[in-house]
């Protein structure tokens, strides 16, 4: 049995397959601001775009790479997962902000696959301590609607 046009053309479906892969929209649309946070300070403001505004606002930057199948999928999930948990641009809805600072304290967001192509959303731990102080003081000074849980 010869491999040859087997593999030939075995190569030929996948790079049509993925080459169909281009055909799927994405949306990569960044609504309107609505109401944005009233952030309890500068600093705790551009900590937070820092690490967070790009999952979790609709102010996200859509780098080249975001055009890129299949890596443009998993960025598109994981900004629509982002703005569906916790959205600084639309405040005046529903926010699970219930584990807001657990999961930056655990070191779960921002997460490792974005923070290996964003190195300055990599906090510091003064950084952090500083960004979660400033989010506990803007969610008791500016408190979003809050989402019920398991939804």
């Amino acid at each position: 049995m010869k491999f040859g046009p087997v593999l030939r053309y075995g190569g030929i479906a996948l790079f049509v397959l993925y080459a169909l892969t281009y055909l799927i929209p994405i949306d990569r649309t960044n609504p309107p601001v609505g109401r944005e946070v009233d952030w309890i300070s500068a600093e705790t403001a551009d900590l937070a775009r820092r690490a967070c505004y790009d999952c979790h606002s609709n102010e996200t930057v859509w780098p080249w790479y975001s055009y890129i199948s299949p890596i443009s999928f998993r960025i598109a999930d994981h900004v629509d997962h982002g703005r569906h948990h916790l959205n600084f641009s639309e405040w005046d809805q529903p926010q699970d902000t219930h584990h807001l600072i657990e999961v930056i304290e655990d070191g779960e967001m921002p997460l490792s696959d974005y923070l290996r192509a964003h190195p300055e959303a990599d906090l510091t731990d003064a950084e952090k301590a500083t960004l979660i102080a400033g989010i506990k003081e803007t969610l008791d000074q500016d408190p979003p609607p809050e989402k019920e849980h398991g939804h």
